[in-house]
Formats: structure tokens, sequence, C-alpha cells
């Protein structure tokens, strides 16, 4: 029987193309084929490295759909790789259905660590680094981003968030609203030629904005010092159906969200599922 080949998680450039390990680009030309959230963005990486390997796309539109051949694949003793449009695979993007589906059916997988966005942000923004929470994209439904920012205006660590340009500023007029001296820090196309980081409250950072805004961008919230810290940190029913939605929103299957959420929160799924009902 053929030994299962390897999954490799390769962290690739957010920008600058020099931002790539070598162990990285090792991997890359080793493989049997790549999978890609947008092989039109990835050829130009592969391009300027001269790594010409079968590029599969794979993507949070085909992602559970795709993993049953990408298992067929490695059983039959292929290797392969997953990269991102830019970054670490998995966070904020497709990836996850995958690994639990490896780790369940035992076929290995390694990660070849490289560039992210919310790690610079966060040296940038020169807020406290020994804690932080990194939150991701917030919903794209008003009030549901309300109540999220008012979750996340208590916490007393810093906390991190990617916004798409489009959302903003609508994000930080939410914020506004919710925290207006809130200590804040937006770091804009980071490795890239225009690579800027501004600080300041909301209403200054939104003075500062352009009338057209494109690019990638990391907001950091600094913690909240007037909330005291609990020992145990408890979630509330609003709480669990907030992070509940959340995770619906970005694509995972219901009894999936349960699981994450009771791993987090300590709550059995039962328990959690008489909560939600409510």
């Amino acid at each position: 029987m053929n030994q299962s080949g390897t999954l490799y998680i390769v962290a690739t450039p957010i920008g600058n193309l020099d931002d790539i390990s070598y162990r990285a680009i090792k991997v890359l030309e080793s493989v049997d084929f790549i999978l890609c959230e947008d092989t039109r963005r990835s050829i130009k990486l592969l391009n300027h490295y001269n790594i010409k390997k079968q590029l599969i796309s794979y993507h949070k539109f085909n992602e559970t759909a795709s993993v049953e051949h990408i298992i067929s694949r490695l059983r039959s003793g292929d290797s392969g790789a997953l990269i991102s449009d830019a970054g670490t695979p998995l966070i904020s993007d497709p990836g996850n259905i995958l690994t639990e589906s490896l780790i369940e059916q035992n076929i290995p997988f390694l990660v070849i660590p490289g560039a992210n966005a919310l790690l610079p942000a966060l040296i940038y923004s020169g807020f406290k680094t020994d804690q932080f929470m990194f939150y991701g994209f917030l919903s794209k439904k008003k009030n549901l981003r309300k109540s999220e920012l008012s979750q996340l205006s208590k916490q007393t660590i810093p906390v991190i968030l990617y916004v798409a340009p489009h959302d903003l500023k609508a994000v930080l007029n939410d914020i506004y609203n919710e925290m207006p001296q809130r200590r804040l820090s937006l770091s804009k196309e980071i490795s890239k030629v225009y690579e800027q980081t501004v600080r300041g409250n909301a209403e200054e950072l939104l003075s500062l904005l352009p009338e057209e805004i494109k690019g990638e961008y990391v907001l950091v919230l600094d913690g909240n010092p007037d909330t005291i810290l609990s020992e145990t940190l408890t979630y509330s029913d609003d709480d669990l159906k907030l992070m509940y939605q959340k995770l619906l929103s970005e694509g995972q299957e219901p009894n999936e969200a349960l699981k994450i959420i009771a791993k987090q929160s300590g709550n059995t799924k039962r328990d959690l599922y008489e909560k939600l009902r409510k």
C-alpha cells in the first residue's frame, strides 16, 4: 500500500516577493500540485521563482467539495502545497475544513511559517504585544458588527482586525460611536511600496482617509484600560449567539460552528443548542 503524501501549508509574501523563506521555495519546487486561492495571483509569485507545477483552484466556494479529491491525491502518494493569495493560509482564509479532514484521516501535513499581516500591524501600533486578540474580519451586517464591536470594546488587550477597503469608513464610524476615544492604529499595504501606518482615535483616522480607499488594511484597537480582568472568562448567551452567527457568516457548517464554540467556551454542544434556540 502506498504511503500517503504530505500536504504542506505554505506562507507566501503579503507584498514584497522577497518575503518568502528558502524552505518555502524548496517545498513549492518539490510538490506534485499546489492548491491556490486564486491561480491568477499565485502564478505571479511562482513565475517569479520559476516554479512550474500543477495549480488547483481551492477557495471558500469549493473548499468542501474539493476535500475528497485532495485526500485521494495524497493517499496515492502525491504531495501538495496549500497557499493563499497572500500570507499564511487558514488565517481568515480557506483551509480549516481540509486540515480537520487530514487530522481525522491521519494524513500528515506540515506548516511552513512565514509572512502575515497581523503581527507587523501589532508591532507598528506601539501597543503592548505580550497579549493580544486576533479577531479577523467583522461582520458585514451593520447590527451584528455593532454587537461585535460592543463586545470587543471590553477587551483589555489589543484587538487586531482585518478590514476590507470598502468597509473601512463604516467600521471606523461604528468604532467612533462605540468607543470614540479608543486608541487605534491603522496599517495599509504592509511590505508593499505604499506601506503606511497612522495612529489616533476613530475621528482622527477618518479625517486622514482619502476619498477613494484602496489596498489591504489591518486595524488594531488598543485594550480598554477601564475593563477589570476576570480570572475566568465567561460568555453570555448573547456572546455565544454572536460567535455562532460570525462562524456561519464565514462559511462554517452549523455543527462545526457548535464544536468550535463548545471548545472555546467550555459549554457542551447540547447546552449550546439549548442556549442558541432561545
